[in-house]
């Protein structure tokens, strides 16, 4: 059994050092996630102020002319698929295709903030839980100095975990608010070009 015990140990310690690599990799992507969100927050914010006085106007008559002559972005998702919902064939099958790509786009957008969510408390976690052994075994021994330095990666390690799944969180929740008003607008102009048909 003190064999088995050993090997366990062994591992888990083994693990720590790829656990920190990781950690400080998921928090340059967390960094560079809060760029990106920033950008798109502005562009958005320009976008929907444009997009709610089209949306307001739009009838069935007018719908092809007032979209094509609408100032679209090619950052946008929500830009993008409008756009093609005005280029498809004109028939239900090809609008309802569009849409779905829309939404399988969006799964895909929300993939690096939900992995962040959930994968940097996981790594924090084990980043707390690996150095905890170590510094037990320096407490036992009277080894105050490893054990606070075994502690103090414990703590660092739990922090950069928690801010990784933070970010990932709330940028999460706010690009599925998105997501969710984008598709209700394309599903409203998608209706109004069916009408048309």
């Amino acid at each position: 059994m003190d064999e088995i015990t050993k090997i366990l140990y062994w591992i888990s310690t083994g693990l720590l050092i790829p656990v920190i690599i990781l950690l400080l990799l998921f928090f340059a992507k967390a960094l560079l996630l809060i760029g990106t969100f920033y950008s798109m927050y502005i562009q958005k914010l320009k976008f929907n102020k444009q997009m709610k006085e089209v949306f307001d106007q739009l009838t069935k008559e007018n719908v092809r002319d007032t979209l094509a002559s609408t100032l679209y972005t090619d950052k946008l998702l929500s830009s993008i698929y409008l756009k093609k919902l005005l280029s498809v064939l004109p028939d239900c099958i090809y609008y309802d295709k569009t849409l779905n790509d829309f939404e399988i786009m969006c799964q895909k957008e929300l993939a690096g903030s939900q992995t962040l969510a959930k994968i940097g408390p996981i790594l924090g976690l084990m980043g707390t839980l690996i150095p905890m052994g170590p510094a037990l075994v320096g407490l036992a021994s009277g080894d105050i100095a490893s054990m606070a330095s075994n502690m103090q990666v414990a703590f660092a390690t739990t922090v950069i975990g928690l801010v990784i799944g933070a970010i990932g969180f709330i940028v999460l929740q706010i690009k599925r608010r998105w997501f969710a008003a984008d598709i209700n607008n394309l599903e409203f102009v998608a209706e109004l070009l069916k009408k048309t048909n």
